[in-house]
């Protein structure tokens, strides 16, 4: 994220995030690094596969990775039932 290249965080459909909308403020915590965000869009699919056929993989921060790997790695975290809440493809960019 600090260096542009990752703008879309990828979230379950759970109630509470479909309650995020463009213009709001969020931080994302990793290790001891925090980055202020702003929500510029959501945009929501069916499901992991239709996310990634509709998202720019680097934009996901897949670098090196294959779609296949995402795919796979999505799922391995995310049951299928969570999966039909649906999946929601957050763009965001770095706030001041």
């Amino acid at each position: 994220m600090a260096g542009g290249t990752k703008t879309v965080g990828v979230r379950v459909g759970y109630p509470s995030m479909r309650k995020i909308h463009p213009g709001q403020l969020l931080v994302f915590e990793s290790g001891d690094a925090r980055y202020r965000t702003r929500l510029t869009e959501v945009v929501e699919c069916p499901g992991f596969d239709a996310m990634l056929d509709a998202e720019d993989l680097e934009a996901i921060g897949s670098e090196g990775v294959s779609r296949a790997e995402l795919l796979a790695a999505y799922r391995e975290i995310h049951p299928l039932e969570k999966e039909r809440l649906g999946v929601l493809a957050i763009h965001l960019r770095l706030a001041p």
